[in-house]
């Protein structure tokens, strides 16, 4: 498919939100340059847990609806898990009933049932549900963008007015409240600490209904990654060694084999939260044209590709 010069889309950020927009743009056969301050590797993207559930992300009706359409690409790039870093794997989400997920993923997710007393303490729900390794994701991501004719440039954006293009996406995450400048996004701190897995093969997503804390298991290929937190307005990447304990007690509650698991590392995410996602366009001066997909929170992975194919439709329509 031949391009003119006016098909240019530039698109601004190399997370999950990033590279996935610019994979649909690039496949359509726009010719697509996508610019990110740092690798994939080094965003927060790349640290996150990788379960797929819509967590920390508004409004839940839009995003439930983007989750679904990614669910059906994740259930396919699980046919080639050492490819995609994509698996399908079976685990309990702790206090969540049949009837809260029954009436808007029950049909898409066959096997949804209450988890057993010996699955879990409590109420719980046991699901099958696609786990993402993301290092591999956003690497696989990255070769599929270059296939198709892509252009990944490492360059740093003070604010969007500096791009060129006839049309530009905007995939900032948290950069967004510089460079749009956006003020409403803020960052939700995420810690997690990664550990030898005992043999632990199921995930676990616990809440205690005291405190609001949380505990997550997710086995991934050749580590555990135990979590978490949800630190509003904190910006500090560095580990917390006593929440990194913290952590581990959690978890080790759930999993009594985790305690004495040995450490391998610890990592740090900042999620970029906001009211509501924000996915629209806005015209500029001389007829350009700004599409805007930022503001994910913690399900920017869950709902990757659903946002990327309504940002690819709002860029080329």
């Amino acid at each position: 498919m031949e391009t003119e010069p006016g098909d240019e889309v530039v698109v601004v950020g190399g997370g999950v939100a990033g590279l996935t927009t610019a994979v649909v743009l690039a496949e359509s056969g726009r010719r697509i340059r996508l610019w990110t301050r740092e690798a994939a590797e080094r965003t927060t993207s790349a640290v996150a847990g990788g379960l797929w559930w819509p967590y920390r992300i508004e409004p839940p009706a839009p995003a439930r609806a983007w989750a679904l359409q990614s669910l059906d690409v994740y259930e396919e790039l699980a046919a080639r898990p050492g490819v995609s870093g994509v698996r399908m794997v079976e685990g309990v989400l702790g206090e969540t009933g049949l009837d809260e997920v029954d009436a808007w993923a029950g049909a898409r997710l066959p096997g949804l049932r209450a988890a057993t007393a010996e699955e879990y303490g409590g109420t719980g729900l046991w699901a099958r549900l696609p786990l993402i390794d993301m290092p591999a994701h956003l690497s696989w991501l990255r070769e599929r963008f270059t296939a198709a004719g892509g252009v990944l440039e490492t360059r740093a954006v003070d604010r969007l007015e500096e791009v060129e293009a006839p049309v530009v996406v905007n995939c900032t995450g948290l950069g967004a409240r510089e460079v749009v400048p956006d003020p409403s996004v803020r960052p939700v701190r995420g810690q997690l600490v990664v550990v030898e897995n005992p043999g632990v093969g199921t995930w676990s997503v616990s809440t205690d209904p005291v405190s609001g804390e949380v505990a997550y298991i997710l086995p991934q290929p050749g580590r555990l990654l135990l979590g978490g937190t949800a630190e509003e307005d904190a910006w500090s990447t560095e580990p917390d060694p006593a929440v990194a304990e913290a952590i581990v007690r959690r978890c080790a509650a759930l999993r009594p084999e985790i305690a004495g698991a040995r450490v391998l590392d610890h990592l740090v995410g900042l999620r970029p939260a906001r009211d509501s996602v924000r996915l629209e366009r806005e015209p500029l001066p001389g007829g350009r044209l700004l599409v805007h997909n930022y503001g994910h929170g913690g399900g920017g992975v869950t709902v990757a590709w659903g946002c990327a194919r309504e940002a690819a439709r709002l860029a080329t329509s």
